[in-house]
């Protein structure tokens, strides 16, 4: 094989890396981009997309010699830009690309090592057209072997990543991505460096660092994989990070729910200490009617059986659910909801089998309504309602709170629950049905989220549960 022969290897080599990284980067992408019924049409143009990127940048750079770090932000900077086609967050589409770019420049130090090595006993000093023959091709195996195995290499490391994230988005603010991206960066600028002076030449003066430092084959690819380990490491760290802060934040929201609760169940306590209250007062005021009826004084009569009647109604449950705790809990957003003129419509009745757990049941309700109230309470303008209904169907209890609002539903692309669109409130509107979500896997149900108009409708399905 000759020079030409060498050159044309190369060439095709190089292309078809690329294409192979192309389809990497899009496979590392893929499980990020795209939701659980999303169409396949739309799939696969989203990965087209990502791969049409890579590729075409870097075909651009093998015609016009531009510098690869160029090549590489300009290929981050079109992603960032896909990032609402793609449908992921800016912020994680950087991060992603750069995490990709890193472990792309990782592999191919690694594997520099093992090229230098093998060049060193394959390709020998020619002194015949033959020698010079076997030189070229032997260049070629190794090129070719080692392009190969700097690709499996890579391939392993993405794999790993994408493991470790278990296909979980990351929702990341500038200073989360600062913190995320300082090791990928100080990787990519570091293999950067060692490239730039692994071979030197000045006027007729060569410098070549392995032959100079032969302890650098072995300590170049160990810091690359401390990189890479880096890299693995801060992203574990992340991850349990925010797994203690949803923690956190799931546990103040169910102390919350439990706090109001106990609250409502004190003022239902105080509410059946009034009425054993007045069934001791009844006989006093039996006995000043009977004083009032022999006077004859009738009109005082009625005005006292009036502020009975008063007294009376101050201890009165409009709503009666079948259980004292969503008694309590219905009965509670009802007088809420006329505070800020809402019409509020109950049909809840508890189901009558033992089947299903009290306070569950309340968790579930006392979320629902209360993110009817706050959407009723943000609107401007329109009616204002909240239905809520429950009944029971055989084995199965449905539960649906339905109330008007006003702007627009977004939906979570990973969980499929709504999101509120003010901004502060996200995580807590999030966690609450979050709650109503867990409660629901407790009985092999489900949650259906309807939005018509300016009518927002939940659906909550139970099945009963058996007694252990």
């Amino acid at each position: 094989m000759g020079e030409a022969g060498f050159s044309l290897v190369l060439d095709i080599v190089v292309r078809i890396e690329i294409l192979l990284y192309a389809v990497c980067m899009a496979a590392f992408f893929y499980p990020f981009m795209t939701g659980k019924k999303e169409q396949r049409k739309n799939r696969i143009k989203k990965v087209l997309m990502v791969f049409l990127i890579y590729t075409i940048m870097y075909f651009v750079n093998m015609a016009t010699s531009v510098y690869g770090w160029l090549c590489m932000i300009i290929v981050l900077i079109l992603l960032v830009a896909s990032s609402k086609f793609l449908d992921m967050d800016r912020e994680f589409t950087f991060f992603w690309g750069v995490i990709f770019f890193c472990i792309r420049n990782l592999s191919v130090l690694m594997m520099r090592s093992v090229s230098y090595f093998l060049d060193k006993y394959l390709v020998r000093k020619a002194e015949t057209v033959k020698d010079i023959e076997n030189v070229f091709r032997n260049a070629t195996l190794n090129y070719i072997f080692v392009a190969v195995l700097q690709i499996i290499l890579f391939i392993v490391m993405l794999y790993v990543v994408i493991r470790l994230l278990k296909k979980k988005t990351m929702k990341l603010h500038i200073k989360e991505l600062c913190y995320l991206l300082l090791i990928p960066i100080t990787g990519i600028l570091f293999v950067n460096i060692i490239f730039n002076i692994l071979l030197i030449v000045n006027e007729n003066l060569v410098f070549q660092l392995y032959e100079q430092f032969p302890v650098f084959l072995g300590i170049v690819p160990m810091v690359a994989a401390l990189f890479y380990a880096g890299i693995l490491i801060t992203i574990v760290s992340y991850q349990k990070m925010i797994g203690l802060q949803e923690e956190k934040e799931k546990y103040f929201v169910e102390q919350q729910q439990v706090h109001a609760i106990q609250e409502r169940m004190e003022e239902v306590e105080h509410f059946y200490n009034g009425i054993r209250q007045m069934k001791h007062e009844m006989k006093n005021h039996l006995t000043n009617i009977k004083g009032l009826v022999r006077n004859g004084s009738y009109e005082e009569i009625e005005q006292y059986i009036d502020q009975m009647d008063e007294s009376m109604n101050v201890f009165e449950l409009t709503i009666k659910t079948g259980n004292t705790v969503t008694d309590v809990i219905v009965n509670d957003k009802q007088k809420a909801a006329e505070k800020q003129e809402i019409q509020f419509k109950s049909e809840f009745s508890y189901p009558k089998s033992e089947g299903y757990n009290a306070y569950d049941i309340g968790v579930i309700i006392n979320n629902l309504l209360q993110n009817a109230l706050e959407a009723c309470g943000k609107m401007a303008e329109g009616k204002k309602y909240i239905y809520l209904s429950g009944r029971q169907k055989k084995k199965f209890y449905l539960i649906n709170v339905k109330n008007s609002f006003e702007g627009e539903v977004l939906f979570d692309t990973k969980t499929n629950l709504p999101l509120s669109t003010k901004g502060k409130d996200i995580s807590l509107h999030g966690i609450g049905l979050s709650n109503v979500k867990r409660e629901v896997d407790k009985y092999m149900g489900d949650v259906d989220f309807k939005v018509k108009k300016n009518e927002f409708s939940v659906t909550v399905l139970l099945q009963e549960r058996r007694k252990k």
